[in-house]
């Protein structure tokens, strides 16, 4: 498949492309998808690191569909991992749906990068919904034992059961509805952030910006403590 312009631009920040093949499927909920692949060499040449993510390409009526993915559990001996898609109406979800063991996508990795914060924090906040789950466990397992408050956006009864790799020792999580998690979030933030937090966001472009603007800006937490991503756009 042509990548068209974005795969032009990506080729042009040297990113490198690869092919995965899909070994098995699960249905975690309705809403919900688990796809297991090996990795066509990805791992082995690139490396793991926490939040890691790949851009997948689907095919749009026609035309190149590319959705960012975090890795789970991936396995650089075998070469294998696993992505979950949170289901919607769309190319990617559909392709999820259908998929098969055998079949192969195209895949490309340019712009992931993370670094664990050092020294650690005294605290962690994260705020996300189903899309950034697999990078919010992933994100828990740098530093299991700190102090982390989660509030997780959620639109249907069935995100509440969704595969949060949470300790309840030292992780709070908080479901809150989409109305309500910007307000609910910076309500929270004012007593939770304290002398030296670590603030992670991902959720919709929208809803990132505000209450990164938030914790920037109002609550004066250090750029460099801060970590932020919009994973999608509200239509």
């Amino acid at each position: 498949m042509r990548h068209g312009w974005e795969g032009v631009v990506l080729k042009l920040f040297r990113a490198k492309d690869f092919v995965f093949t899909v070994t098995g499927a699960e249905q975690v909920t309705e809403r919900y998808r688990r796809v297991h692949f090996t990795d066509g060499g990805l791992l082995e040449l690139i490396g793991v690191h926490p939040t890691m993510w790949v851009r997948l390409w689907f095919d749009n009526a026609g035309r190149p569909h590319q959705r960012a993915y975090t890795l789970v559990d991936p396995d650089v001996e075998a070469g294998t991992f696993r992505l979950e898609f949170a289901l919607h109406d769309g190319c990617a979800s559909d392709w999820s749906r259908k998929c098969e063991p055998g079949d192969t996508i195209e895949a490309t990795v340019q712009g992931t990068g993370f670094e664990v914060p050092d020294p650690l924090p005294q605290r962690m906040l994260v705020i996300g919904d189903p899309a950034s789950l697999p990078a919010i466990n992933s994100l828990l397992e740098v530093a299991p034992k700190v102090p982390t408050t989660i509030w997780f956006e959620t639109t249907h009864d069935l995100d509440h059961k969704l595969p949060f790799r949470i300790d309840p020792d030292h992780h709070d999580l908080r479901t809150v509805p989409r109305a309500d998690l910007v307000e609910n979030v910076k309500a929270d933030l004012r007593d939770l952030a304290g002398p030296d937090p670590f603030v992670w966001i991902a959720c919709d472009t929208a809803t990132t910006r505000t209450l990164t603007s938030y914790v920037l800006k109002d609550l004066a937490v250090p750029k460099h403590r801060v970590k932020s991503l919009g994973y999608w756009k509200a239509a």
